[in-house]
């Protein structure tokens, strides 16, 4: 396998405003894997937030960021020395359906810097304008949906979940429309990388070989290196996509997060959560709730999101197919292989998670239907998901401390049944109850982007201008794991008449 040499190949320094060194290694692969252009100018761009905690994991300087200068970057009214903008090309299945070219519609990747612990990050702009690949789009944000990711990406962040991350947002002073006319905004996002699997089938639907392994071969040496030993390192590099990936969609179930539209272009190869369009936390318990305004049918519902990713890996499975081996026969017989141990792999991640959060730290083959069952008691009781965890942490505390969780329950006979045999277990485990409780403790959050609160926090934005719910909630969800007093009231679900049924996607 032939290395890549956009790694060894010596970069262009920037002038370094703000710290911003780049060191751009996808704008050296061919041409046609993206769109060279300028994020197109706005009127009159305003800064919302600049994320001073991951400006400096960057390098970068906050307060240069925040000046005239910066805001007229963070707005693509100025591009600075070294970026070389680019728009990438992509393809993707939309829930269900193959679409031979998508892109970054809306949004320039700015360039590539490396931070401080040496990691190379991208620097992208979301809501830059129009690009080659935007269609009928006009390539803008609204601001509810800058908001919405920001929040939303900043909080997984906090959770120790893998996601892009929001540097800094901007206001444009111009209107973008959609329904209605409603305020334009720019997000700065940070990630690992954008090559999604869609990235992989816009070449492979091209039959573009080459393409497709020029693809392959810089994802490995971007991502996962470690492959480069194996006997085969593409049969390696699915296998590493396909644990990343069980990691990072096991991680979501835990904390209750439903992505909303995980179509192939919102599969990021890195393993991170990517694109927070029509997203959302569970409050009550139930495996078929949706939110996202254009999920008609469930596809992408909390209980099917492991499923829908073992589907997502097949088709990036197929457009790896020429590399694995010469023979098709052969290589389909290894993605078939492969995909079918996604089950197996997927449902050890998640049940590792969902013992540590009842508490358990060794095995028993009992465990899974003890967790099922406190599963289901917590929908037949529509008991909200996030308190129900957090307050079990009570109860591995002190044998008495259940009040709590028994609050959140319609009626308590069937929970004391379930707790009694969930002691009976946790006796046979090593740790003292307060171990137990604070093991507990850091993996039940205690604060989730509750979706009324940061509703809250948009509608204030949108149509007051008004940033300050905004910026209580991220304080308050960058703590996720500890208890905070001054801000009991974010632990609690929404009243009935705050209830978020539906949630929209950005475009």
């Amino acid at each position: 396998m032939q290395v890549n040499q956009q790694f060894s190949m010596k970069e262009k320094q920037a002038d370094a405003f703000a710290g911003l060194r780049f060191a751009n290694s996808y704008a050296r692969l061919p041409e046609r894997f993206y769109a060279r252009l300028d994020p197109i100018p706005v009127r009159n761009p305003t800064l919302i937030r600049i994320n001073h905690l991951l400006a400096d994991e960057l390098g970068l300087n906050a307060e240069e960021l925040s000046s005239d200068q910066g805001v007229a970057m963070l707005s693509g009214n100025e591009v600075p020395g070294g970026a070389e903008p680019v728009a990438t090309a992509y393809a993707g299945h939309q829930f269900g359906n193959f679409v031979p070219q998508l892109g970054d519609g809306r949004a320039i990747l700015l360039g590539e810097i490396i931070d401080r612990h040496g990691k190379r990050r991208d620097i992208q702009f979301k809501g830059s304008g129009r690009t080659p690949f935007s269609r009928q789009g006009d390539g803008r944000a609204a601001l509810g949906p800058v908001i919405r990711e920001y929040i939303v990406s900043e909080a997984m962040h906090a959770l120790g979940i893998p996601t892009t991350r929001s540097l800094a947002a901007v206001t444009t002073g111009e209107p973008v429309f959609r329904e209605t006319a409603l305020p334009g905004a720019i997000l700065t996002r940070v990630a690992a990388s954008h090559v999604r699997v869609g990235t992989f089938e816009y070449f492979a639907a091209r039959k573009d070989n080459e393409a497709v392994k020029h693809l392959a071969d810089y994802v490995i040496d971007r991502h996962y290196p470690h492959v480069k030993e194996a006997q085969n390192p593409y049969c390696a590099l699915f296998e590493a996509v396909r644990d990343a990936q069980v990691s990072l969609v096991a991680s979501w179930l835990h904390v209750g997060f439903i992505h909303g539209v995980m179509n192939t272009d919102n599969m990021a190869i890195s393993g991170e959560t990517i694109d927070y369009g029509p997203c959302a936390f569970l409050d009550t318990y139930d495996p078929a709730t949706v939110f996202s305004s254009i999920d008609y049918y469930g596809r992408y519902a909390y209980g099917n999101q492991g499923p829908i990713a073992q589907w997502n890996l097949i088709r990036f499975g197929v457009t790896l197919l020429p590399l694995l081996d010469a023979d098709r026969e052969t290589a389909i017989a290894m993605v078939q292989a492969m995909v079918e141990s996604f089950s197996a792999v997927f449902n050890r991640a998640w049940l590792s998670g969902m013992r540590r959060k009842i508490g358990l730290l060794t095995d028993n083959d009992a465990d899974l239907t003890l967790i099922q069952d406190f599963l289901g008691l917590l929908q037949k009781q529509t008991a909200d998901y996030t308190l129900t965890f957090r307050y079990l942490c009570d109860a591995a505390d002190d044998d008495t401390d259940d009040r709590r969780l028994r609050e959140v329950f319609a009626t308590c006979q069937e929970i004391e049944a379930w707790l009694a045999r969930w002691r009976t277990r946790i006796s046979q485990e090593k740790e003292t109850p307060a171990q137990r409780a604070v093991a507990m403790r850091q993996v039940n959050p205690a604060f989730i982007p509750r979706n009324h609160r940061v509703e809250q926090a948009i509608e204030a934005a949108v149509a007051a201008c008004d940033f300050t719910k905004m910026d209580t909630l991220i304080t308050v969800l960058s703590r996720p794991y500890d208890d905070q007093p001054a801000f009991q009231d974010y632990m609690n679900p929404p009243k009935p008449e705050e209830r978020v049924y539906q949630t929209f996607c950005g475009t």
